[in-house]
């Protein structure tokens, strides 16, 4: 009986990973052993970076609204506080949304949480 080898399967694993490597540099797009490395750590910071994107538009869409908070002359820690005491439930993005495209309603926003932490103040004194 012949030996059986495991050649078709492996050549095709082979020829996916260095599809995979297409287009790097050096070795790392012709050498089987080295694509698998390089392709295997692109994965790994394809998998952390899907997650970290998350809190960068996060970042992102609160220096937006602190800026819009900023000119008109509320920080962003108070505003957000007001919001709260106002129960007014926006997240970040629609608020940066709002503060770049309409500056009407962003000012009104503003306005409400600024009430809303005038008579939470007078509530507690």
């Amino acid at each position: 009986m012949a030996r059986a080898t495991n050649s078709p399967a492996s050549r095709k694993r082979r020829k996916k990973v260095l599809k995979y490597a297409k287009g790097y540099f050096g070795n790392k797009s012709r050498l089987f052993r080295y694509a698998k490395e390089a392709v295997q750590h692109a994965w790994q910071y394809a998998y952390r970076d899907r997650r970290k994107k998350k809190a960068e538009w996060r970042g992102l869409w609160i220096i937006r609204v602190n800026a819009a908070c900023r000119s008109e002359g509320i920080s962003y820690s108070r505003f957000i506080e007001g919001l709260k005491a106002a129960n007014i439930e926006l997240d970040r993005k629609i608020l940066s949304d709002i503060a770049i495209r309409d500056e009407v309603a962003f000012k009104a926003l503003v306005a409400a949480a600024r009430e809303a932490l005038k008579t939470k103040v007078a509530k507690t004194a």
